[in-house]
C-alpha cells in the first residue's frame, strides 16, 4: 500500500454481497475524499459466532465478483487469510502501519453498534462514513457513538443478506439483488440450499 493514503474500508460478511453494498461503497468513491474503497470479506466474523455463514472462500470470491470491472473498487483478502476471529481493528491497525489513513464505511445499524465492537476505543478518531438504513437514525447513530459522522447520500435500499440467503434457500428470486455473476456463483456452488 502506498503511504499518506485515504482508503475507504469497506468490511463485511458478505454473504452474500449485494445490490446495497454495492451503492453504499459506489458512494463512498465519489463522495469521500478517498483513493479507493477496500472490500474486506471477514473471514471468520466475531459478530456470527453460532451462525451459520458461507465459507470465507466463496464468500471473498462472491465479493471479487460483485465489484469485477469497476474502478476504484479493491478486495482486500487480509481477513480471510487471518487465522481466528477477525475484528475490523486488526485491519485499521495494518493500514495505519502502512501509512494508510481509513475512512470506515457502514451501514446506520452497523455504525450504532460500534461501541460493541472489539476494541471500539479505537475507532475514536478514525473517520466513519455512514449510509442509511432503514430503521436506524441519524440520532440512532450519532447517540450511539457520541459524535458526528459523514452521511453518504444514498437512499435507503432495504435489501438484508438473511432475506437474500432466504429467498435462495427457497428458490424465490433475487435477481436485481444481487450481481448476475454473484447469483450464478451462489447457485452454482449451492451455497444457501437447506
Amino acid at each position: 500500500m502506498l503511504a499518506d493514503m485515504r482508503r475507504g474500508l469497506f468490511g463485511g460478511t458478505f454473504d452474500p454481497p449485494h445490490l446495497g453494498h454495492l451503492v453504499m461503497a459506489d458512494a463512498a468513491l465519489d463522495q469521500l475524499d478517498v483513493a479507493d474503497v477496500a472490500w474486506v470479506t471477514a473471514g471468520d466474523p466475531w459478530q456470527k459466532a453460532g451462525s451459520t455463514v458461507a465459507p470465507a472462500d466463496d464468500r471473498l470470491q462472491m465479493t471479487a465478483l460483485a465489484v469485477d470491472g469497476m474502478d476504484g473498487m479493491l478486495i482486500d483478502d487480509s481477513e480471510v487469510r487471518r487465522d481466528g476471529p477477525t475484528y475490523t481493528v486488526d485491519t485499521l491497525e495494518a493500514w495505519q502501519a502502512d501509512g494508510v489513513t481509513a475512512v470506515l464505511v457502514v451501514g446506520a445499524d452497523a455504525a450504532a453498534g460500534i461501541p460493541g465492537w472489539h476494541r471500539a476505543e479505537a475507532f475514536d478518531d478514525v473517520e466513519i462514513a455512514v449510509a442509511p438504513r432503514p430503521g436506524t437514525t441519524h440520532a440512532d447513530v450519532e447517540a450511539a457513538l457520541g459524535r458526528t459522522v459523514i452521511w453518504l447520500d444514498t437512499p435507503e435500499l432495504a435489501i438484508s443478506a438473511t432475506d437474500l440467503r432466504r429467498r435462495f434457500a427457497v428458490g424465490l428470486s433475487t435477481r436485481h439483488l444481487v450481481p448476475d455473476p454473484v447469483r450464478a456463483y451462489a447457485i452454482s456452488r449451492q451455497l444457501y440450499d437447506r
